[in-house]
């Protein structure tokens, strides 16, 4: 199995700081990239059949959006760049999703921005760059 090196991108400035980073340490080291983009979405909501089967199809058209609006870019900017790159597209909580995503296709790495946002809910409830930080079962690297 070859080397490969995940990194979550969300299309902000931080994430392009990671994937610039991850795209430059996998080209040093000869890995593979794996850009990552988690959508977040909470499973504990209580809805009717009828509510979710429309809430099947938004999450449907979410998916294609992020696709060709989020990955599809940055996929063809790497294009020339001789890195094997793949995409993941998922929804979920994102460190948790993340740390899935890793395990999943068996990364040695994980890269993701620090969005530098210190509100009360994120020092209430931690941050993404912090949970995965305490639970990946991989090396992070947090770029800021």
């Amino acid at each position: 199995m070859s080397k490969r090196i995940v990194v979550g991108y969300d299309g902000s400035e931080s994430g392009a700081n990671a994937l610039e980073f991850a795209a430059g340490l996998a080209k040093a080291s000869g890995a593979g990239l794996v850009i990552a983009h988690v959508l977040e979405w909470s499973p504990y909501t209580f809805l009717t059949p009828t509510e979710i089967e429309e809430r099947h199809k938004r999450r449907t058209e979410e998916l294609q959006r992020a696709e060709t609006a989020v990955l599809a870019p940055v996929v063809a900017k790497l294009a020339e760049s001789g890195l094997e790159v793949t995409t993941e597209l998922r929804y979920g909580h994102i460190a948790e999703t993340l740390i899935k995503i890793a395990e999943d296709e068996g990364v040695e790495h994980l890269v993701i921005g620090r969005t530098g946002h210190s509100s009360l809910s994120t020092r209430i409830f931690g941050s993404v760059a912090g949970s995965l930080a305490q639970a990946a079962p991989v090396p992070v690297t947090i770029v800021p």
